[in-house]
C-alpha cells in the first residue's frame, strides 16, 4: 500500500486524546486505529504483533543478517496514535493539492492556508500537499510518522533479501497529553535504541527538548451580591488575572529556539472559584526550576495579600518530561547514523531543539535512548496543518536506510 494512501486512511480515524481523563488510553477511540494497525501488521507478516489493554501496539521485523552476524543495535521506531485536544479530529477529510504553485489554498469553510501567514509554504512549491477541510486538524502529528514506519515495515517484509538487523515497532496512545510512555513496555519492546518519528520539516533531527511541567491554579474567591460588594467581594477571576500578571512575560508568542515560557492553556470559573492550567517549559534545567519557583511565589504573594479573608490561591505542579540531551550524549552514534541516512537521500540534516517534547524524551530517561526524526508535517495542532507528501515519501527511504545502517 502506498504511504499516502496509508496516511489518509489513518487520518480519517478519530483518535483525539483527553487531558482530563485518568485512564489509559484517555479515550477509547484510540483503539480504533490501534486495531487497524494490529491487523495490517499481521497481514504483512510482522512477528510478535500484540495490542495491549493500555492501547500500545508492538511488532517485530526479524533480522535478515547472515547467520553468525550480529547487529550493532536492535533498533526501534515509534510513533503515537493520538491527535492533540487543541483542535477537532472528527470526520477529518484529507485531500491532496497537486504540484503546489505558491498561492493561497482554499481549505473550505471559509478558511485559507496562505503563504502570507505561513511563509514556510513557499518552500513546498512544486510539491504535493495534503490538507484538511478547514474544520479539523489533519493528524500528520503523528499519523504521518505511523504511515512512514508502516511503509518501511512493508518494504522490509516484502524484500527479505535486503540485509538488516532486528527492527522493533511501537505505536503509543496519549502522547499529546504527556502520557505516551506511562505503560510502555521497554523490556518487551526489545530495542536497545530507538527513534520517534514525530518531527516536522524534512531533515529535522532532534535530540534535545524542553523540560516540561504542568501547573494548576485553584482560586477561591469571596462572592457577594454586586450591589453590596464594596470592601467585601473578592472576585476569583480578577485574582486569576493578577496571578497571571505576576508571572514573567515569557509566553510562546514572544519566545523562540531555547527560550522557555509560561503558557496559559485553560481558564474557567466565576466570582467564587476560578481554575487555570499552565504548561511551563525551558531547555535549561536551572531556568526550568526557577520558573517553577516563580509559579509558586506568585501564589504565595497573592495569599499574603488576601489574608485574613477566606479567599486563597492553591497551586500544584507536575513534571511531565525532561530534556533528553543528557541521555543522548553517551549515544551520539544514533544521531550520526540518522544524519548519514538523511544525507543518503540528498537531505542535509538540520539539528534543532524541540520546542515541545516527544515520547522519546521520557523513554530516553527510562533507559531507551531515542532521538526524534522528521515526518514532513507542518502547522501541527490546528486547522492549518499540512503535510508535504514528497517529504513523507522521502522519509520512508530515510527510515529504510537508517535501519540498515544500524545492522
Amino acid at each position: 500500500m502506498d504511504v499516502l494512501e496509508r496516511f489518509m486512511g489513518y487520518a480519517r480515524i478519530s483518535t483525539q486524546s483527553a487531558e482530563e481523563k485518568e485512564s489509559q488510553p484517555s479515550t477509547a477511540k484510540q483503539f480504533d486505529l490501534a486495531r487497524v494497525l494490529e491487523k495490517e501488521l499481521i497481514g504483512m507478516g510482522a512477528a510478535d504483533v500484540r495490542l495491549t489493554g493500555h492501547c500500545y501496539v508492538y511488532a517485530r521485523i526479524p533480522s535478515t543478517l547472515p547467520e553468525g552476524m550480529k547487529e550493532r543495535h536492535k533498533v526501534g521506531f515509534i510513533a503515537h496514535m493520538d491527535t492533540a485536544p487543541s483542535a477537532s479530529d472528527d470526520h477529518v477529510t484529507p485531500r491532496v493539492v497537486d504540484n503546489y504553485d505558491g498561492g493561497d489554498i482554499e481549505l473550505g469553510h471559509g478558511k485559507v492556508l496562505s503563504p502570507r501567514h505561513f511563509p514556510k509554504l513557499l518552500e513546498a512549491v512544486g510539491c504535493d500537499l495534503c490538507v484538511a477541510d478547514g474544520r479539523t486538524l489533519l493528524g500528520a502529528d503523528d499519523k504521518a510518522g505511523i504511515a512512514e514506519i508502516m511503509a518501511m515495515a512493508e518494504y522490509f517484509l516484502t524484500h527479505p533479501e535486503i540485509p538488516h538487523g532486528e527492527i522493533e515497532i511501537a505505536f503509543t496512545p496519549d502522547e499529546e497529553v504527556g502520557r505516551g510512555t506511562e505503560n510502555f513496555d521497554i523490556s518487551g519492546f526489545g530495542a536497545d535504541a530507538a527513534y520517534t518519528v514525530d518531527g516536522g520539516t524534512l531533515g529535522e533531527l532532534e535530540y534535545e527538548n524542553f523540560n516540561a511541567a504542568e501547573g494548576k491554579v485553584l482560586i477561591h474567591g469571596v462572592n457577594i451580591h454586586p450591589g453590596e460588594a464594596k470592601d467585601k467581594m473578592i472576585n476569583a477571576q480578577l485574582v486569576a488575572m493578577e496571578f497571571n500578571r505576576l508571572l514573567p512575560e515569557c509566553i510562546p508568542a514572544n519566545t523562540e529556539k531555547r527560550e522557555g515560557f509560561f503558557h496559559l492553556c485553560h481558564m474557567a470559573g466565576d466570582e467564587s472559584e476560578c481554575r487555570m492550567t499552565y504548561i511551563i517549559r525551558d531547555h535549561d534545567k536551572e531556568k526550568f526550576e526557577e520558573k517553577k519557583r516563580q509559579f509558586r511565589e506568585a501564589a504565595d504573594t497573592l495569599n499574603r495579600k488576601l489574608e485574613p479573608t477566606d479567599a486563597s490561591v492553591e497551586v500544584s505542579l507536575r513534571d511531565e518530561y525532561y530534556n533528553m540531551i543528557e541521555k543522548i550524549r553517551p549515544h551520539m552514534e544514533l544521531v550520526d547514523a540518522a544524519a548519514e541516512a538523511y544525507r543518503d537521500q540528498g537531505i542535509e540534516p538540520v539539528f534543532v531543539p524541540i520546542r515541545g517534547g516527544t515520547d522519546g524524551a521520557m523513554l530516553s530517561w527510562k533507559g531507551l535512548p531515542c532521538p526524534n526524526l522528521s515526518t514532513g508535517g507542518e502547522n501541527y495542532h490546528g486547522i492549518y496543518e499540512y503535510l508535504n507528501v514528497n517529504s513523507m515519501r522521502k522519509m520512508v527511504d530515510v527510515l529504510v536506510s537508517l535501519a540498515q545502517k544500524l545492522a
